[in-house]
This record gives C-alpha cells, sequence and structure tokens, in this order.
C-alpha cells in the first residue's frame, strides 16, 4: 500500500507548493519563537525588535528571511528538521520557492 497525502510527499522528496513553503516558514518561526535564546537570535540579526516583529511578519520577504536564517545555520536547521520530521532538503527548497532561485544569503 503506498502512502497517501503529506507523507508521501515528504517522502517522495517532492518541493512543496507556495502554501506549504509559507507553512514550513510559519513553522520555522513558530520553532524559533519557542526558545529565547534562538529567537533573540533571529531578531538580533534581522535588526527586528519584538515590537516591530508583527510589523515585518507583514511584509512579502519575511518568511523567506525566516527560512534564511534557519538554512544559515546547519545546527539550527537540523534541530528545526528534526523537531518538524522535515526532511532538511524540503526545508532548503521552501526557502527557495520563498525567496526565488539563486538567492542565497551571503555565509
Amino acid at each position: 500500500m503506498k502512502p497517501r497525502g503529506e507523507a508521501a510527499t515528504r517522502r517522495a522528496g517532492a518541493d512543496p507548493g507556495v502554501d506549504e513553503a509559507r507553512g514550513i516558514a510559519v513553522e520555522a518561526l513558530s520553532f524559533l519563537a519557542t526558545d529565547p535564546e534562538r529567537i533573540g537570535r533571529f531578531l538580533e540579526l534581522s535588526g527586528l525588535t519584538p515590537q516591530t516583529l508583527r510589523a515585518a511578519a507583514a511584509s512579502s520577504g519575511f518568511l523567506a528571511a525566516v527560512l534564511d536564517h534557519v538554512t544559515a545555520d546547519a545546527s539550527l536547521l537540523l534541530m528545526f528538521a528534526a523537531n518538524t520530521g522535515r526532511d532538511p532538503i524540503e526545508i532548503a527548497r521552501a526557502r527557495e520557492i520563498l525567496a526565488g532561485p539563486g538567492c542565497w544569503p551571503e555565509p
């Protein structure tokens, strides 16, 4: 019997669609927010504050920036992947869908 739905997509390594990519980014933001050090680092590097986070979240590039942050740090990426049961490659593909191909942050 073949797996169906989301589990089949994950196992097959298929690229997530735009809606799923946004969902992965929202999961990533929630993951960051559950730990004061993780969210603090994101805010520090992005130049945001807790007060400006909500307004920034409404901007078109915000979700891509969240995934930029997560995918730029291998240990953070692997923690997020383990926490959500997602393949790190799926997370990287979601980031590419939101930011566009060839748009990788400077190391």
